[in-house]
């Protein structure tokens, strides 16, 4: 009876983080290639920063999905982020001077005219899932471009249960709903309880306090419910659940992140 006392206690004391599902995560799934779209290959001969590199054709790709540690490339006043240096250098040791095939899973090209690729060595590494994997970088997907993303959040939940690389500073560290205000203009993994989620005026909430003048919430846009279930029901399913959303922190009634797709909402039962 006494060990059953003290492991009962054990439990009870136990972080939120030891009892969610992910702990009994199991292996990573294996990527798909063949439900992509292949493209060109090419020889890496640059690296620009931890998810940015060049093509011997001229060719510059932002491997797609993920969001590395960011350098200044030459942005007056911009602070280079922790580990940004290290995580150029993981992706030179995995990239420079190899064979690399081009995939892709939704829009080819981003603003400034890179190719969104995944990247696959000829021995049929795959860079993103090596640098989620080594906690190099964190998923950061769009509505237009999700392909892999089960895969690449599989890796990135190990990575972070591992403490590697980023996961092992309070720079990236999962924010709580409280803490969330307070890293306004940030990409940020904010991790808490729903209180309650509703749809008002056709805009989906998913609200993490009482005040949702104030609180911490997910808002959802009319065009993106479609994406949330028919009619967008899926988002009243959130109430009463732990889940953990990633994206860019705004001030809006407080502090507030917008969801444009179901995968950017991480469930734990």
């Amino acid at each position: 009876m006494p060990r059953f006392v003290a492991l009962l206690a054990m439990l009870l004391f136990l972080p939120l983080a030891m009892l969610r599902s992910e702990v009994l995560e199991p292996e990573a799934l294996e990527p798909d290639f063949g439900l992509l779209a292949e493209g060109e290959s090419g020889r890496a001969v640059e690296v620009v920063d931890g998810d940015t590199l060049l093509l011997e054709s001229g060719t510059e790709i932002r491997l797609v999905g993920i969001q590395a540690p960011k350098l200044p490339l030459g942005r007056s006043g911009f602070v280079a982020w922790p580990l940004a240096e290290e995580a150029k250098r993981a992706l030179e040791g995995l990239a420079l001077g190899r064979e690399l095939t081009l995939y892709y899973g939704g829009r080819k090209k981003d603003r400034y005219g890179r190719m969104l690729a995944h990247l696959v060595r000829r021995d049929g590494l795959w860079l993103q899932g090596a640098l989620l994997g080594g906690g190099w970088a964190r998923v950061y997907s769009f509505r237009d471009n999700r392909a892999l993303i089960d895969e690449m959040l599989a890796r990135e939940r190990a990575a972070r249960l591992a403490g590697s690389g980023i996961w092992a500073l309070d720079y990236y560290a999962v924010l709580t709903p409280e803490e969330a205000g307070y890293h306004v203009g940030s990409f940020q993994l904010v991790e808490g309880r729903v209180v309650d989620s509703a749809i008002v005026r056709r805009r989906g909430y998913i609200n993490f306090g009482e005040d949702w003048k104030s609180d911490f919430t997910i808002a959802i846009k009319p065009r993106d419910r479609k994406q949330f279930g028919e009619g967008g029901t899926d988002i009243l399913s959130y109430k009463g659940r732990i889940v953990r959303v990633r994206g860019w922190i705004k001030s809006y009634n407080g502090a507030m992140i917008e969801a444009t797709y179901p995968e950017q909402i991480e469930v734990f039962e």
